[in-house]
């Protein structure tokens, strides 16, 4: 049985809107960066998935792997972000954290 595209942008979709659900209900700043990463693995399998069935191309291919490498970067700096902000308030909410001057 082969998958369609359909079944992939399902996925996508779900992935989607619990990232998008993540990012507004929780104010955990660990879970913030958790429900990033997640819109971002949504974005990157709807690249994959236009690039299989639509455009055979290695264009989405690299894409997502460029996308791969900004996520990296990015969740690294977002975390010791997060880490100085835990050694400054001794908590990660992100409504308790409206500065950032140290």
């Amino acid at each position: 049985m082969a998958v369609a595209l359909t079944d992939y942008l399902v996925v996508s979709a779900i992935l989607f809107a619990v990232g998008v659900y993540g990012l507004l209900t929780k104010r955990n700043a660990m879970r913030l960066v958790f429900s990033v990463e997640i819109l971002v693995n949504a974005a990157n399998i709807n690249f994959i998935a236009f690039n299989r069935f639509l455009w055979p191309a290695a264009l989405g291919q690299t894409a997502v792997l460029f996308s791969i490498a900004l996520a990296a970067a990015e969740a690294a700096v977002i975390l010791a972000i997060v880490v100085v902000a835990y050694r400054i308030h001794d908590d990660v909410d992100v409504s308790e954290l409206d500065e950032l001057k140290g």
